[in-house]
């Protein structure tokens, strides 16, 4: 074999090989996507017949309502090949939604043969019929958390509008009135929001003319409809906030009170001072020359005539000095020895006074 031979033996034999590859890949990869889109449409298959089963059962129902007198061939029993399928199978799913799904069967086979059993005795079938509509309730309810959230729990879905809900049901031919004697999408709706789904808006509690006809406190009311709901604590611990806030402005207003009072009082002894300071001077220009003599020479000459006195008295004329030497002194003071004598020289001045002198 030459070199040239060789490579292309070589060649082709890598081209062999890669195609092989690439076709071994290819059929596994549609081995692949076939498992995958079988396991899909094999879950999809649990959801199918479910809804079947469900609606084929009130039918059911609605049958032994309208005819009391109905055999119990007319339920038929319960059958659920895809989930059996699925749980023996490898299919990577939801096993608690598939668990749930299958309680809901056992649920309805043992309502649906309690019911044929009361069929078939000839008993009344209302307590049964009761029975079977709030199992079919739950299979609803089981069947929706399966189909539209994967099978997961309710608290873990988060919110939902209820209007959802209804258009689903409403797109599976659940009508309102399919179950007789209630209304089957708002007791749906309702058992929902029982096992913990979040469904917005919240039920309303009280018609527009119940509401609007109430007579209350929102504030006092712990359970009204739009009322603030506090426990008996918080209600308490408000009363004492209340009650210290109210004691602290009456201290406030006590203080200021006393504060205003002292004020008044001030203002008052002021006004009487100025009254009486107004009356002294009064006095004082009521009576000009009454001054207090002074105690001695030096006081004398520190005090200063007013100075209305010292502008209007008049500079005194200095006596002659040979007047001032005739002058004669004040003769002495004469002093009676008694009140009798005093008497008779007041009524004889001219008799001659008594010689007892000092």
């Amino acid at each position: 074999m030459s070199e040239s031979q060789f490579y292309t033996f070589f060649t082709g034999g890598l081209g062999l090989l890669t195609a092989a590859a690439l076709l071994i890949a290819w059929q596994l990869w549609r081995i692949h996507d076939d498992a995958r889109d079988g396991a899909a449409s094999a879950l999809e298959g649990v959801a199918h017949e479910m809804r079947i089963n469900l609606q084929r059962f009130v039918n059911e129902i609605v049958q032994v309502h309208s005819n009391r007198e109905a055999g119990p061939d007319v339920l038929l029993p319960v059958r659920h090949p895809q989930l059996d399928g699925v749980n023996a199978s490898l299919i990577r799913a939801n096993r608690n939604g598939l668990a749930v799904v299958g309680s809901t069967y056992q649920e309805l086979d043992a309502r649906k043969m309690a019911l044929r059993a009361a069929l078939a005795q000839r008993r009344d079938p209302s307590i049964a019929l009761d029975d079977a509509m709030d199992a079919t309730i739950n299979g609803i309810a089981a069947l929706y958390m399966w189909e539209v959230h994967k099978g997961a729990r309710p608290a873990d879905v988060g919110s939902v509008r209820s209007w959802h809900v209804r258009d689903w049901m409403k797109g599976h031919v659940f009508t309102q009135n399919s179950l007789p004697g209630m209304f089957l999408r708002d007791e749906v709706v309702e058992r929902l929001r029982a096992y913990g789904l979040h469904l917005t808006p919240s039920p309303l509690t009280h018609t527009a003319a119940e509401y609007y006809s109430m007579q209350y406190d929102r504030k006092a009311d712990l359970s009204g409809p739009l009322g603030r709901r506090k426990s008996p604590e918080q209600l308490e611990h408000e009363a004492l906030k209340a009650q210290e806030k109210a004691d602290k402005k009456a201290a406030r207003e006590a203080e200021k009170e006393a504060l205003k009072a002292e004020k008044e009082a001030e203002k008052a002894a002021l006004r009487a001072e100025k009254e009486a300071e107004k009356a002294a001077k009064a006095a004082a220009a009521s009576e000009p020359d009454s001054f207090d003599e002074p105690e001695s020479f030096d006081e004398v000459e520190e005090m200063e005539p007013p100075p209305e006195v010292a502008e209007a008295a008049p500079e005194p004329e200095p006596a002659p000095p040979a007047a001032a030497e005739a002058a004669p002194s004040p003769p002495p003071e004469t002093v009676f020895a008694s009140d009798d004598d005093f008497e008779l020289a007041m009524n004889n001045p001219d008799k001659d006074k008594p010689t007892d002198t000092s």
